[in-house]
């Protein structure tokens, strides 16, 4: 496990998708974290969508922005590899440009130096296998071929990024998105969760910063946290009870230096109308203290390896009741869209729930851990 440099001590970060149409008010949240992040905004541009992110140089894809849709002719893919082969050992190759993410050029202009870490993302293998399909409606994560190609070719996209955000901040590091590792539990999935970690294990081994995966989907804790990541970041939100069987799992990541990342804070209208950031705080510590009961760790250790996070980006609220959407009330405010209110309530809260945290474990210089 590749460790990171820096104490988490329940510091706070988000999800990089966010819905915002603002670039600016976009990266004003993000730089209000404790360790900030170049958001990922598709609301602005289709090539601000995370799958066409990384799709960037891959041969064979197909960008349809009429359609909203990317895909891969399997033929193309083959004619397109041998002068692919050959652009490898250029950076250009694997850089984000302009095109690819606005965004993530405005976020280099900042001033990031002074943070304890920076943030970057890109969506991970398995996920991008998945969504994407070859011309006869397949996944292309069940084409031997192209699959190999593709987590060597994202590996290089993360070692990429993470050069680049090095520049800016010793402690930078990337998180891969990764909902497809949710899947690899499906009956209906032909890529099983055996064949998922061998391959995930050997693709963090590739990368030059720490292994760190993100998922909002429904998990399995002590799967994720065995695949060699250095950080998991999860909806811990969902849970709500957690498992006396998850406890020993847990324990061991954190002893061998992980940091988890817990999505604690809603984003969806009807949970998040029902919770306060003392609510949250008493879940969080709840899962804690049962992990402790049950584990050769203490929820001191745990507040100490953790980072406070949304439970989930929010590009859609389930929430939502009617279909006026983007002009619906929200608290009785209408000069935003409900799904940017949203996240933005999230991120309030957020910082309250990481400050309370931080006093009652003694994580605040001159205060004692309760």
């Amino acid at each position: 496990m590749n460790k990171f440099n820096f104490k988490a001590n329940c510091g706070t970060t988000a999800m990089g998708i966010m819905p915002h149409r603002d670039i600016d008010k976009a990266l004003a949240l993000s730089m209000d974290m404790d360790i900030p992040f170049w958001p990922q905004l598709p609301h602005v541009s289709y090539f601000e969508d995370m799958y066409v992110q990384a799709s960037e140089h891959f041969p064979g894809i197909i960008v349809d922005t009429e359609n909203q849709r990317i895909s891969l002719d399997s033929t193309r893919f083959f004619e397109e590899l041998p002068a692919y082969s050959e652009k490898m050992g250029d950076p250009a190759t694997f850089a984000l440009t302009g095109k690819y993410s606005a965004v993530y050029h405005r976020f280099l202009t900042q001033e990031l130096s002074g943070f304890t870490a920076i943030r970057g993302q890109l969506i991970g293998p398995v996920s991008f296998g998945f969504k994407v399909f070859d011309e006869n409606n397949v996944p292309i994560i069940y084409n031997d071929s192209i699959r190999t190609i593709l987590f060597d070719f994202i590996s290089r996209k993360i070692n990429s990024q993470y050069a680049e955000l090095k520049q800016h901040n010793e402690n930078a590091f990337v998180w891969l998105d990764e909902p497809g590792l949710g899947w690899v539990f499906s009956g209906l999935s032909g890529y099983d969760d055996t064949v998922a970690r061998r391959d995930y294990r050997d693709f963090l081994n590739s990368l030059t910063g720490p292994g760190a995966l993100h998922l909002c989907a429904n998990i399995n804790l002590p799967y994720l946290l065995s695949v060699g990541a250095a950080l998991l970041s999860f909806d811990a939100y969902q849970i709500e009870i957690m498992p006396k069987g998850y406890a020993s799992a847990v324990a061991e990541f954190i002893k061998e230096g992980g940091i988890i990342s817990w999505g604690i804070v809603p984003t969806d209208s009807t949970s998040q109308d029902q919770e306060t950031p003392g609510k949250l705080v008493e879940r969080l510590i709840g899962y804690w203290n049962i992990i402790a009961a049950n584990a050769d760790v203490s929820a001191k250790q745990l507040a100490e390896q953790a980072l406070i996070a949304p439970a989930r980006c929010c590009l859609k609220n389930v929430g939502q009741v009617g279909a006026a959407g983007e002009t619906e009330l929200k608290h009785g405010v209408p000069s935003l869209h409900i799904e940017e209110q949203l996240v933005e309530t999230a991120f309030g809260y957020l910082k309250t729930v990481s400050a309370m945290l931080k006093q009652n474990f003694g994580l605040i210089p001159g205060k004692a851990a309760n």
